[in-house]
Order: structure tokens, then sequence, then C-alpha cells
């Protein structure tokens, strides 16, 4: 019996892995990898598992000391070449989830939190959001217990841009007045 889908040997989940980390904007870990790459029901973890230290001794793909990989030059001459013989609906599939990637990865860079403990039981969480440019906000707020110094960590990590909008909008709001 034929197996369907695009993946039927290990040269087809080598071809995937290199089209995904030519567009990958950040070096990826094995599971990251394998979420992007999954696209087929024919792949399993166990390629991905296979395939990278495989490609790693090829010199398609370098191992950096984190556990996360990034694609070699020749890696990337060898994905120009290999690219096409992608199915249509696995690679528009691959590009969707590597473009989700490149965003979340961009967007966590750009926004960070920090809890530092008194030596009362409040925290302080030191909030900020950042651009290409620079620092667009830094906030420091107190929080009377660690539970609540971690929810707004992880509400500001989800919100941090309609905060930092809802300052500006509040602080400019009135500035024809002054």
């Amino acid at each position: 019996m034929q197996r369907l889908g695009f993946i039927h040997d290990m040269m087809d989940v080598k071809v995937l892995i290199l089209f995904v980390m030519a567009r990958a904007s950040y070096p990826m870990t094995t599971q990251e990898i394998y979420e992007i790459c999954y696209q087929d029901e024919c792949l399993s973890y166990f390629d991905i598992c296979t395939a990278i230290p495989e490609m790693v001794q090829s010199g398609h793909l370098l191992a950096l000391p984190d556990e996360k990989y990034e694609i070699t030059e020749k890696g990337r001459r060898n994905e120009e070449l290999t690219a096409d013989s992608i199915a249509f609906s696995v690679k528009q599939r691959a590009e969707n989830a590597i473009a989700r990637f490149n965003r979340q990865i961009r967007r966590s860079s750009l926004v960070s939190t920090e809890i530092i403990s008194s030596e009362k039981e409040e925290c302080t969480v030191v909030m900020s959001l950042s651009d290409e440019m620079g620092s667009l906000m830094t906030l420091h707020l107190t929080a009377p217990d660690r539970r609540q110094a971690l929810r707004l960590s992880k509400l500001f990590e989800q919100k941090a841009e309609d905060v930092y909008s809802l300052v500006m909008t509040e602080l400019l709001d009135g500035e024809d007045e002054i």
C-alpha cells in the first residue's frame, strides 16, 4: 500500500527541515523544528530526532550551545535546489507556521518582565516594552505577594501593547489643554 502525504523517506524529512530552517529568523530547538515541520501525518518526532544530527554532521545545520540549531550556508544552497519538491499544501502550512514562530519569538524579545522580592512578602514587578529603536516603556508595580506578582507578569506579557496604548492615550488625551 502506498503511503499518503509528502513524507515518504528520510530525504523528504531533511528537505522539509531545510525549507523551514531557511525561513526561520531565529535558531530553533528540536521540539520547535518538529512542531513547525509537522504538516504531514507521515512525519514523526523520531524522524526529526534522527534527521537533525545527520544534518549537523553533513554541515547543513549548525548546532548551537543552547541546544538550538540554525541553517548553514550549505543548507541554504541545498534548500534552494530542493524546495520545489515539497508538496504545495505542506509548503503553505509550513510557511504559515514559521511566520507565526518568527512573530512570536520577535515579540517575546521585545516584552520582558522581572519579579523582585523584597524582605516583606511584597514583590516588585518590572515590566518593559521595547521596539527595534529601544525602550518604549518600563513600569514598576508592587504586588502584595508573589502569586499576584506572577499574575501581573504573565498578563503584561500577553497585553504589553494594550497597556502601552492605554497609558499613551490617557496621558495624551488632554494634550491640547496644556
